[in-house]
This record gives structure tokens, sequence and C-alpha cells, in this order.
């Protein structure tokens, strides 16, 4: 197997990487990391000992690589003719490096750390959720987020150039984590993002990770 993903199937780091091999038709496999305890020598596939790593091994060595976003251009630009994730016109590429990195940082901030850590990561490591630090993440912090997201998808199926691509990979793959979490997208509040996130965990690469996700993530959520 030439591409091998190192983490695990849970963060949404892996999966934006996943879903871009998926919507690429990549074969790939999944080399399962736990970022709390890496294995000995992670360090030389991910420096930082952050997830997901990644080897190709059609290159010679060194053929690693870390960080979601350097992986995911790199997938670009060595699979040209596969399915295209990034736009071809300059402008409309850089509005969809915008959405994957307002997914990367401030969402992730927030869903991640605000909301997931607490309810799902804690769980597995035996500590108990800050259930006040999720209510202001719910009430306080995500609110004016959605907002936007709610006014850039308006009518349209798709954030940029009306074809999917990294920046939807991206805002998808930290919503699903928000699922996980036990939260729904407000459709009352925010119908039009909520729309948007049922169309794309309703593709087939986003829907094959939540399949495979939900029964150890609800198995947590009920201990």
């Amino acid at each position: 197997m030439a591409i091998i993903v190192y983490g695990s199937g849970i963060s949404p780091f892996v999966r934006k990487v996943r879903v871009a091999l998926m919507e690429k038709g990549i074969d790939y496999k999944l080399d399962p990391v736990n970022p709390f305890a890496p294995p000995e020598g992670y360090e030389l596939i991910s420096p930082l000992k952050r997830i997901p790593g990644f080897r190709d091994t059609d290159l010679p060595e060194p053929n690693t690589l870390s960080d979601s976003s350097v992986i995911c251009d790199y997938l670009e630009h060595k699979f040209p003719n596969s399915p295209p994730l990034y736009p071809a016109d300059p402008y409309q590429r850089a509005r969809a490096l915008w959405f994957e990195e307002y997914a990367d940082s401030v969402m992730a901030q927030n869903v991640g750390a605000g909301l997931f850590f607490e309810r799902i990561v804690k769980k597995f490591l035996a500590q108990k959720p800050d259930e006040a630090l999720c209510n202001t993440t719910l009430t306080e912090k995500l609110p004016p987020l959605f907002t936007y997201l709610e006014k850039e998808i308006g009518d349209r199926e798709f954030l940029v150039g009306n074809k999917f691509s990294i920046a939807d990979i991206s805002i998808g793959t930290i919503l699903v984590n928000f699922d996980h979490s036990g939260e729904k997208v407000d459709a009352a509040r925010w119908p039009k993002l909520a729309a948007y996130v049922k169309r794309l965990h309703d593709r087939p690469s986003f829907a094959s990770m939540l399949a495979e996700e939900r029964p150890l993530v609800q198995s947590v959520r009920a201990a």
C-alpha cells in the first residue's frame, strides 16, 4: 500500500485526510496511532508527534509528511487526474484555503477543546467533563461562527465555486466532532447551515466515516 495515514479515526484532522483520499478515489492504509501515547519513533514520521502522520511508500525516504493541510495539498498535486479538491481559479482557491483555515483554527479550537475534548476525550482518559465549559461553548463561542457560515453558504450547495472542495471537507470534518459530542446544528436558527451539513455528511465519504466512528463514540458517551 503506497499511502499510509497514521492516527485515530475520530480525529477531525485524520478524518479530513481520509475523506480527501476517498473523494479522490485513492487507496490507503490507516495505521492507528494514539496521540496521547504515540509509539516509539513516531517523531520520525510526525516531528511534533501529532496526528495525522503520513507516508508515501512510492517515494524513497524521507517519504513522510505531517499536518492535514500539507497532506491534502500534496495529494492534490500527486494525483492531479483524480477529482480536484481545490478550485483552479486563483481567487476561489484562496477562498477555499480560507475556509480550511477557519475550520482548522477557530472552529477546531471551540468544537474540539470546548466540547469534544470535554465530552469524549476526557471519558477516554477517565476524567470528568466540564459541562460549564461546554455550555459556554454552545451558547457564546459557537453561535457567531455558525452565523458566519450560515451567511456564507447562503443558497449555494457548496461553500466555494458551487463545487465540493477542501473548504467543505474542512468544515464538515469539524462538525462531525460536533455531532459526536451529542449536538446538532439548530435548524431553526441556522437552517441553511444545517441543511448544508446534512448534505456533506450524507456523502459516501463522510457517511462511511460516521458509520465507522459512531459505535465507539456512542459507547463512550453511554459509559
